[in-house]
């Protein structure tokens, strides 16, 4: 693929709703074994510390990175961590419209790394109140308005309990609508553009496949029933593959060419996926390319975005 691929990613203009966290990463050395019981001690380098978008927050980074229109729709806590959110997703050049909710602390994963390896996550997290989620709505279906794709961003974390409701106002709008699953209940993404369950997610709704036949068949029952355009299955080491409706499955190999860390790769799939289809590519184009993506950030430690120059490079060499 050529470089002009990527001068219309502008026209993209993207809606990210979906569960926010602040991605908290500790760097330091295993230095011994704890006399208090059998764990590491680590002793944290306080210059090596880093604060990023996590969540729906890394899928809206990285599509402004590359260069879209990026407004972000969630939920936070009144508190520091949501602040420090904010002024990372700005920095980004995301328009962000954070809901406070004073009965919660803004979710935030923080994870304590040692030579290029993650030790521990430790989670801290309450789901949003009722009455703020119903805001939420309120001002989702004023934001579609100008945007040519939504991205629904499910972490299972209570942000999108009226995922059904946002996915019917924006079919009425004849807008694209991307999901990144969450959970065993698929009928709520009925009638969604396009869902990208990993291997993991698939097998929790579908059950599990002996062969690539069998995972095809489940594949095309799912995306049957629940009136997709499109299901991207997202298989770690062994690739992609897209299904779409009447059509053989469709294939992609991995790309990564050293995998560090998984986390985030999700988030640079779906998000990629956003900006090529809202920029007016195909589909196919669009997962070959989401799919070269998955393959750099796999090769980088923690959530972090792809640059458009590194995707050109990476597909040249393709």
């Amino acid at each position: 693929m050529e470089k002009p691929i990527f001068s219309e990613l502008h026209k993209a203009r993207i809606l990210v709703v979906g569960d926010v966290m602040l991605d908290r990463y500790w760097f330091g050395d295993p230095i011994k074994v704890s006399d208090e019981a059998p764990v590491l001690v680590v002793e944290i380098d306080r210059e090596k510390t880093d604060e990023r978008p996590g969540g729906a927050g890394n899928v809206a980074r990285n599509a402004a990175v590359l260069g879209a229109d990026v407004a972000l729709l969630s939920v936070v806590g009144e508190d520091e961590s949501g602040r420090t959110l904010e002024q990372l997703l700005k920095k980004d050049g995301v328009k962000t419209s954070l809901h406070r909710d004073p009965k919660i602390a803004t979710t935030v994963k923080l994870r304590i790394l040692a030579r290029k390896q993650q030790l521990l996550r430790v989670d801290f997290q309450i789901p949003p109140s009722h009455e703020v989620l119903l805001d939420k709505l309120a001002d989702y279906e004023r934001m579609i308005s100008d945007r040519n794709v939504i991205i629904l961003s499910d972490y299972g974390k209570g942000g999108l309990a009226h995922i059904a409701q946002m996915i019917e106002l924006a079919r009425a709008r004849g807008k694209m609508i991307l999901v990144d699953p969450k959970g065993h209940d698929y009928s709520r993404y009925r009638g969604a553009t396009l869902v990208t369950p990993n291997r993991r997610e698939l097998r929790d709704v579908v059950g599990h496949w002996e062969s690539d036949r069998e995972l095809d068949a489940k594949a095309q029952s799912l995306c049957k029933e629940l009136g997709l355009k499109a299901l991207l299955v997202t298989l770690g080491e062994d690739g992609m593959r897209l299904y779409e409706a009447g059509r053989p499955a469709k294939p992609e190999k991995a790309k990564a060419r050293e995998v560090f860390d998984v986390s985030g790769a999700g988030d640079t799939v779906i998000a990629t996926l956003g900006v090529m289809l809202g920029a007016g590519k195909s589909l196919h184009e669009a997962v070959t390319i989401a799919n070269q993506a998955a393959g750099i950030v796999v090769g980088k430690l923690g959530a972090v975005p792809v640059h458009p120059q590194e995707l050109i490079e990476a597909l040249a060499l393709s």
